[in-house]
């Protein structure tokens, strides 16, 4: 299987299979190649943020045929949950929808924001055993350093971490027809800490997501 990874930080895409396969230099973006448990991984760290996420998702899926889009990294918890590292089983975009005087109205992404109010999220591939905790991630273009807001995130997408990229890697695949997996362990709490909170625990967080990946890989199919 030919397996593209998508890690919006160089400190995300690093503690995937660390420092094995070479970098290509050739394309649009750079891309780490390697072979491992059977597999063809190309990694692309093409920075945060739902665009960048689906130039590398669209990249991935066409230039290189990938038969799996897998996003892993870190991301803000929003929910009551004690667990540090998550498969997420399904994927929203929080800042797709109609600003009303009434407040922020989500909707799926892509469709119209206009009517009865929708959000059919994106589903991943079914979970192999990997026996991570199963979680909804809300991805958009904002770090969630609020409280409030991640409470109303919380309860009005039943989401339970946020962060910037998935669900746009998800809507790519989706158009493509494409399956996709995603692992995010947990930086911060998406309050007023979070931002020295994900400072200090970047790393730690991008090692746990990256070596649950890693488990991952050797449990896929051939």
């Amino acid at each position: 299987m030919r397996i593209g990874v998508i890690a919006a930080l160089e400190e995300e895409g690093d503690a995937f299979f660390h420092a094995q396969g070479r970098v290509d230099l050739s394309g649009p973006m750079p891309l780490r190649r390697l072979s491992a448990h059977g597999h063809d991984l190309i990694i692309a760290v093409p920075g945060i943020g739902k665009v960048n996420t689906a130039t590398a998702a669209t990249l991935l899926l066409t230039l290189e045929r990938c038969d799996l889009l897998l996003i892993i990294g870190t991301a803000g918890l929003i929910g009551a949950r004690d667990e540090r590292c998550f498969w997420l089983d399904s994927a929203v975009q929080h800042d797709f929808g109609a600003e009303r005087s009434s407040g922020f109205v989500h909707y799926t992404a892509g469709s119209w924001p206009i009517g009865p109010a929708h959000v059919e999220p994106y589903t991943a591939i079914p979970d192999p055993g990997l026996g991570l905790p199963h979680a909804r991630v809300a991805s958009g273009d904002a770090f969630i350093e609020c409280p409030d807001h991640a409470s109303f995130l919380n309860e009005g997408l039943s989401a339970d971490v946020v962060e910037m990229e998935t669900a746009a890697a998800a809507q790519v695949a989706a158009r493509f027809g494409v399956r996709w997996a995603g692992i995010r362990a947990i930086s911060d709490e998406a309050n007023g800490e979070s931002v020295g909170d994900f400072q200090a625990n970047l790393r730690r967080a991008a090692r746990m997501a990256g070596e649950a990946a890693e488990r991952l890989v050797e449990m896929l199919p051939r």
